[in-house]
């Protein structure tokens, strides 16, 4: 196990991805929080009956009181917080439109989760992190932002801002061995991009795909064990693109 007695935090985990890495992680060791604002129960009895640790958490990313507590809770049970995967996004209920049609409201909603949550995520566990001089942090982008999809604009630009907190705070915390890097996933079949109905398409996303065949969320979490993972200790700063060669960069 190459993650055997690590801790880590999976934010977004009660579904789709988030859940997958949360598993992934889980099987290689890693004792789990499950931090999710919809119900994390599910997910993380799976782990406990499959022989893994794990704790099940309700918390909202964009509030800093909870994100604090978040971190001080898992430091409490499992004694020490290895790894921090910053899942959690608005993503499956957005409407797609123009950027003339976005209002303010839902332009900072998006924002909220999907950069602020990441922020306050990060400061809530590095002093754990740099206490124990070591930690690994590992914030999710999408391919979308290499991309430039139309329509998409609160998303995509929230997903940028992704990209440049990974690679400041990369130059931030590498002085306390903190690892700060990246995954871009593709469009995913997972049930938010299910539910909305894109990807369904095979001959049309296919035709996207260098690999010929269509992203599963269990595809990623290799990537998320590397990040985590001491193969992973020379490398900061990074975005690693898992999108079945859709986007270079």
């Amino acid at each position: 196990m190459r993650l055997k007695d690590q801790v880590a935090i999976v934010t977004g985990a009660a579904q789709g991805i988030g859940a997958a890495y949360a598993r992934g992680l889980a099987r290689e060791g890693a004792a789990v929080a499950v931090v999710d604002i919809l119900d994390p129960n599910p997910v993380a009895k799976e782990i406990v009956d499959s022989d893994g640790r794990a704790l099940p958490m309700v918390v909202d990313v964009s509030d800093e009181k909870q994100t604090q507590e978040m971190a001080r809770k898992v430091k409490e049970t499992f004694g020490r917080i290895d790894i921090l995967v910053n899942n959690a996004a608005v993503y499956g209920t957005i409407v797609r439109k123009p950027f003339e049609e976005i209002n303010v409201e839902e332009w900072d909603k998006v924002m909220a989760v999907n950069v602020r949550g990441i922020f306050l995520c990060v400061k809530s566990v590095t002093p754990y992190m740099k206490a124990q001089k070591r930690g690994k942090i590992i914030n999710v982008t999408s391919s979308t932002f290499f991309k430039g999809n139309a329509n998409f604009l609160h998303y995509v630009s929230s997903k940028g801002a992704v990209v440049a907190m990974t690679r400041s705070l990369a130059r931030e915390l590498g002085s306390h061995n903190i690892n700060v890097n990246a995954i871009a996933p593709g469009q995913t079949m997972s049930e938010a991009n299910l539910a909305r109905g894109e990807g369904t398409d095979a001959h049309s996303t296919q035709s996207r795909l260098l690999k010929g065949r269509r992203l599963f969320p269990e595809h990623l979490v290799g990537t998320i064990i590397y990040l985590s993972s001491s193969d992973s200790d020379m490398m900061t700063g990074q975005v690693l693109l898992v999108d079945g060669g859709t986007a270079f960069h």
